[in-house]
């Protein structure tokens, strides 16, 4: 089964109000204010340490925003409290909505619509919130001069007149309405006549987690031996949780090794009103039913690495809302982002989500039925990680990354003309790098972020992973490094043979494969020559004895390479060499780099047409390797007709590849035919490497041409790997330092591979090379402004 993202259709390009409609109507006054900093947008929501779901949830996605985007946006908080509910906050907090003072929402619209800098209202909207002043929310929503945006968590089924209009006229004044479930969305438009352009469907974020090993976090919280049920969220009578109480007499007859854990204080609001009556009650019940030894409360609202950790030793969630109308649960979805089979009652979210084998779903209160699925289930190991593993693909659209992309480009739409959105760089993170390398070498292939050792090894992945460790190295000169480059050098070196060729394929038990038999491996030879000169380029730093043995390396990997004839082959060839040549300039490094150019001059010259610039009758993959190949056959050779094809050859690329703002590389599902350029490009087939072997040509040809668009393009290129794609979704994992194997039409293959997560490294280091290169040469250092690059990212990283 492919692991993938099945991604659900949103509906952020259906805005209905053009973008320059609320245009601060003061400056119509002729107010004096202008603005000066970078636009705000006010987040009116319950907020920590206020403890309920809604603020959760709103600290989440500000997190999110904050960690995804810079230089776009600030968020302001505006928590609500009651005359009963009030909290300290920080000194960041500048607005407070108290609701139950009928002015304060008069005040508060008064400072809003006065805030030049403040662009934009986000209300996120539970009925419990206003369920006193809904007539003093709905003024405050139409007197604001800003668009306003209300989340609404709940929608309930079967309104009475009152209920329906009220949320009409919310719906009425609001700019945008967001809602978690397509359920929901289809309740706004059936039974309160709102016009679907003004819905946008954002499902609730979830938290990318490194799905730990679960026998060793069981050791880890004294919980080996036993098999886990669990459950959290702040406790109240609406969790029902008495209906799992009731079903574990009969879950234990047959699994004696069963424990059920109850993670999560008592509700603060049901503390006020009633105490601990809820969980005395359970409590009694545990007695009754004799159930002390498999039943433990956590009682605690917990750090979330805490409570992700717990989950993820869980083997099965149970989800027991008797709610009908909860239309979302943030407890639920963090538990299927955690790898967890869901046995949940249902809810609206649970009906969505729970389908294809991801899930049970049970009745209300029907203990008989929960014992029956939760004994299928823990008897069926198998079936168990098969449902997780479904879990995971499902809900992994729903990454807090993923919302606050969302999030963001609804900001965009709706935000004035100055409103752009710019991606921050991730920290280097080289977990995953580190975690696919054995004492061998670099393995080849991941189920999700767990090496798969039974897939082998390559010279492929080995020779790349290479080249991005001496990245590394040369921007740290951090030891730790060596070891790894020192891995991957005697790799290669393994797969070196004797009569001065590659093979590229090694199994698990370190044998050569019957594959390197019915593969062509010129490219693999090509790979190997490139990682080989691009170790010996950084021999000043190395180690002696690594330096030399990479020198007789590379003379001896260069016996054969006029035997070889694949475009991408050569190329890979020629770059090799020119870094070689960069450290040991020779006559026949020379020679040979020429020999091999003047091959791709004649293939350029017999395909290259006035609308076809190119060396081949279609472009396939790593197309970029080409033009830069020649280019460096220019800087090593001086020959002038090598730069002049790099030039035309690479900008023909880049003409095909980049639409609009991002990067959209030649699909593997279509190749694009000389014949048929003005076929439509298929929608996926898009892999990392692709994008990584243009973030490099586009380094190379910045640097020699001195041409900001292609440090523009460089910036819009890995902002693919960020979530500047068709789906608007993260390639890379923040969480694991993995990058996802491929981009589709509709979802994204989950496995962390090497080929995927060695490409994004490389890209990652490139720009940071050329980060520091802009640092060297900033105005702090040089005194002339001129000299500060365009380049968006390399700017802000400067500036911030």
């Amino acid at each position: 089964m492919i692991n993938k993202i099945i991604v659900e259709r949103q509906n952020i390009q259906s805005v209905s109000i053009p973008k320059n409609t609320y245009v601060n109507k003061l400056n119509n006054l002729g107010h004096p204010e202008t603005k000066k900093e970078l636009p705000q947008i006010l987040f009116i929501t319950t907020y920590p340490p206020r403890e309920c779901g809604i603020a959760t949830y709103s600290q989440d996605l500000l997190k999110a925003l904050n960690n995804k985007f810079k230089n776009s946006f600030k968020i302001k908080i505006c928590p609500l409290e009651s005359n009963n509910e009030q909290h300290a906050y920080d000194n960041a907090i500048k607005y407070i909505l108290n609701t139950d003072h009928s002015n304060a929402f008069i005040n508060l619209a008064d400072q809003i619509n006065t805030n030049v800098n403040l662009e934009m209202v986000l209300i996120q909207h539970e009925f419990g919130l206003f369920k006193n002043n809904e007539a003093d929310l709905r003024q405050f929503i139409n007197i604001l001069h800003k668009p306003v945006i209300i989340v609404f968590h709940t929608v309930l089924p079967r309104p009475n007149p009152s209920l329906q209009a009220n949320v009409q006229e919310i719906a009425r004044e609001a700019h945008s309405i967001i809602v978690m479930t397509n359920s929901a969305a289809e309740l706004l438009v059936r039974e309160y006549g709102v016009i679907m352009d003004k819905i946008t469907i954002i499902q609730h974020g979830t938290h990318l987690v490194p799905h730990s090993d679960k026998e060793e976090l069981k050791i880890k919280y004294q919980l080996e031996g036993k098999k886990i049920l669990s459950t959290f969220g702040l406790l109240s009578s609406g969790k029902s949780i008495e209906t799992t109480l009731e079903a574990l007499p009969e879950i234990v007859k047959e699994n004696k090794d069963v424990l059920f854990l109850i993670i999560g204080k008592t509700h603060p609001c049901v503390v006020k009103q009633e105490g601990e009556k809820y969980r005395l009650m359970l409590q009694d019940k545990i007695k009754d039913l004799q159930l002390q030894e498999h039943v433990k409360f956590v009682n605690h609202f917990l750090p979330l690495p805490d409570l992700l950790e717990y989950l993820q030793l869980t083997d099965i969630y149970l989800f027991t809302s008797k709610d009908p109308n909860q239309a979302v649960s943030g407890t639920f979805s963090y538990a299927i982002s955690c790898g967890c089979p869901i046995i949940s009652t249902p809810i609206p979210h649970a009906c969505e989500v729970l389908k294809n084998d991801v899930g049970i779903i049970i009745e209300f209160d029907d203990s008989k039925q929960l014992a029956k699925k939760t004994n299928r289930l823990l008897l069926d190991e198998q079936l168990r990680k098969n449902m997780g593993l479904n879990g995971l693909h499902r809900i992994a659209p729903t990454a807090w990354e993923n919302a606050a992309i969302a999030h963001a480009r609804l900001f965009e739409k709706i935000g004035e003309e100055n409103f752009r959105l710019h991606y921050k760089l991730p920290k280097i993170n080289l977990d995953h790098i580190k975690k696919l390398t054995t004492s061998f070498g670099m393995i080849q292939f991941s189920k999700i972020n767990q090496p798969d050792i039974d897939s082998g090894y390559t010279l492929d992945d080995n020779a790349r992973a290479m080249v991005s460790l001496c990245q590394q190295y040369e921007l740290t000169k951090d030891k730790e490094n060596l070891k790894y480059i020192q891995i991957y050098f005697d790799f290669i070196k393994y797969c070196l043979q004797k009569e001065g060729y590659f093979l590229n394929y090694v199994n698990e038990e370190y044998h050569f494969t019957a594959q390197n038999n019915t593969t062509n491996l010129e490219d693999s030879n090509g790979r190997a020559i490139w990682a080989l000169g691009y170790l010996n380029s950084i021999s000043a730093i190395l180690p002696e004895e690594l330096a030399k043995d990479a020198d007789d390396t590379m003379q001896n990997a260069l016996l054969k390479v006029f035997e070889i004839h694949s475009t991408r082959a050569m190329a890979f060839i020629i770059k090799g060499i020119y870094y070689y040549n960069t450290k040991r300039v020779s006559e026949q490094n020379t020679s040979t780099i020429k020999k091999l150019a003047n091959r791709l001059v004649q293939m350029y010259k017999h395909e290259a047409e006035k609308e076809w610039a190119w060396f081949e009758s279609y472009l396939t993959y790593g197309n970029s390797i080409v033009p830069e190949a020649m280019l460096c056959a220019w800087l090593a050779t001086g020959q002038l007709i090598y730069k002049e094809i790099a030039k035309t050859s690479f900008d023909f690329l880049i003409s095909k590849i980049f639409i609009e703002d991002r990067i959209q590389v030649i699909s593997n599902k279509g190749w694009l035919d000389k014949g048929n350029q003005l076929a439509p490009s298929p929608v996926g087939g898009e892999q990392p490497i692709d994008v990584a072997y243009t973030i490099l040509a586009l380094s190379k040809f910045a640097t020699v041409f001195e041409n900001e668009q292609y440090l523009e393009k460089m910036e819009i290129a890995f902002d693919w790997f960020l979530g500047n794609n068709h789906l608007h979704k993260i390639i890379y994992n923040p969480c694991t330092g993995g990058c996802y194997d491929g981009l589709e039409e509709d979802y994204i293959n989950l496995n962390q591979g090497a080929e995927s997560t060695v490409s994004y490294l490389m890209a990652r280091l490139t720009l940071e090379k050329k980060l520091k290169k802009e640092e060297k040469n900033s105005p702090i250092h040089i005194g002339n402004k001129n000299k500060l690059t365009k380049f968006p990212s390399l700017k802000m990283n400067l500036t911030n």
